[in-house]
């Protein structure tokens, strides 16, 4: 008798790993078993209208990895040289409103932008914030919960049946899972733009005629599997094969190759990983992409963090103000939410080091497009950016804003397999004065 128990025992990573491996030796590709977010489901909430006029119908999330300094970036102080430093203050293309000089471009996308700067968490380390972050929730040995793309997939289902709903650029793939609602919700990761998705063409060395028979004997193989093993995951894989299919004889698999994209406007972005990522974005959201993150490391500057974080906002600069320009001038921006994340802020004291060290208590969170007011500012803090004088938002308040902006019912309550209620934002409510 064979062991049902085998395939529940191993976590989704490990599950994935020998889906991929199967694929591959079986058929020649191994783009299969990653598309978790592209198998269409009956459980989504995707029937129920949008719940505010002109929602917005795509994410591009991007994801500060480290801990973003808001001093340095968009809650400088000018006033006081002691937590200000040597980094330049500038003004923006919004009245009234300061940012970064190491961030020009971006002070010239400002009328599009909203800024958050009363965020606050009470996560004070990185892999509690980042998880605390993309799910609203605490970690804790005994669940794990959705990631924020996860949420909206579960609630809006996919816009473009043929390509992953839910694609993950350059971070880690921990914030891509579909935790408790399973992998059928979960993120295609993608460590690099560039790579776009590896081995999703049919080798040369294998034969159409070859590849059509592969397919008939894992057909066989399924049936017989799935005769011994009735796990609801195994179901959740076996759906990956159609799609999988499906997807590479369709063209929205060209808006993973940037090499089809204009070498103009791949400079606009920049010629680095963040900045490329940011790229594949656009283009995927031109191909209804409901839910992509980007993300870029290098915030955590405990030394040197003036020089970092000037390097980082280099990049960081040159594609945010990209992405929002071309957004705008493809006439995607209001149907298109920006959001830009990081799990805390940096300490107003600057160390012997010359850094900044974790600071949960004050930081700034971005967006832009998806109906958000441009030129707008919700939240303060005091004169050394230490407090949250005003309008403070927590990251479950943050994600309850992204879904808001999608018109999702951020009040929708859904179960874990033990029975457990969650909501997207842990029962946080949408920061609605953002809104035009």
């Amino acid at each position: 008798m064979p062991d049902k128990t085998i395939f529940n025992k191993s976590d989704e990573v490990s599950r994935r790993q020998f889906m991929i491996g199967a694929a591959k030796n079986c058929l020649g590709v191994s783009v299969l078993p990653m598309l978790g977010a592209t198998i269409a489901t009956n459980d989504t909430f995707a029937a129920a209208p949008p719940t505010r006029r002109g929602a917005a119908k795509s994410v591009i999330f991007l994801n500060m990895a480290g801990g973003m300094s808001h001093l340095d970036t968009f809650d400088p102080k000018p006033q006081n040289k002691e937590v200000q430093g040597p980094t330049p203050v500038i003004n923006t293309s919004a009245e009234g409103i300061q940012i970064s000089g190491f961030l020009p471009k971006t002070a010239a996308m400002m009328k599009y932008i909203t800024l958050f700067r009363g965020m606050q968490t009470n996560q004070g380390a990185h892999e509690q914030g980042q998880y605390l972050l993309h799910r609203s929730y605490p970690m804790r040995g005994t669940i794990v919960h959705p990631a924020i793309g996860a949420w909206v997939m579960r609630l809006s289902g996919r816009r473009n049946t043929t390509i992953p709903g839910f694609v993950s650029v350059g971070g880690s793939a921990e914030n891509a899972t579909g935790g408790f609602m399973g992998a059928k919700y979960g993120g295609v990761p993608l460590g690099s733009a560039n790579d776009g998705l590896k081995d999703s063409k049919r080798a040369h060395s294998v034969s159409e005629s070859d590849f059509n028979r592969r397919l008939g004997l894992a057909d066989k193989m399924n049936s017989t599997f799935h005769g011994k093993f009735k796990q609801k995951q195994i179901k959740t894989y076996n759906g990956l094969y159609d799609e999988a299919i499906k997807l590479m004889t369709s063209e929205d698999l060209k808006a993973f190759d940037l090499n089809n994209e204009d070498i103009k406007i791949r400079d606009l972005y920049g010629q680095n990983g963040f900045g490329q990522g940011c790229l594949l974005a656009r283009r995927l959201v031109e191909h209804q992409v409901r839910f992509i993150e980007v993300s870029m490391g290098g915030w955590d500057t405990h030394s040197d963090n003036f020089v970092s974080v000037e390097s980082r906002c280099q990049n960081l600069d040159t594609a945010l103000a990209g992405l929002i320009s071309d957004l705008e001038r493809r006439g995607l921006l209001d149907s298109t939410l920006v959001a830009l994340g990081t799990e805390f802020g940096r300490t107003p004291e600057i160390n012997e080091n010359t850094g900044r060290d974790h600071f949960p208590r004050a930081f700034t969170c971005l967006m832009a497009g998806g109906g958000v007011k441009g030129g707008f500012v919700y939240g303060e803090t005091d004169r050394k950016a230490h407090t949250v004088k005003e309008g403070i938002v927590t990251p479950g308040m943050f994600n309850a804003t992204i879904g808001h902006a999608l018109g999702l019912p951020t009040e929708k309550v859904v179960n874990s397999p033990s029975g457990r209620p969650f909501t997207i934002g842990d029962e946080a409510k949408p920061v609605k004065e953002v809104f035009a």
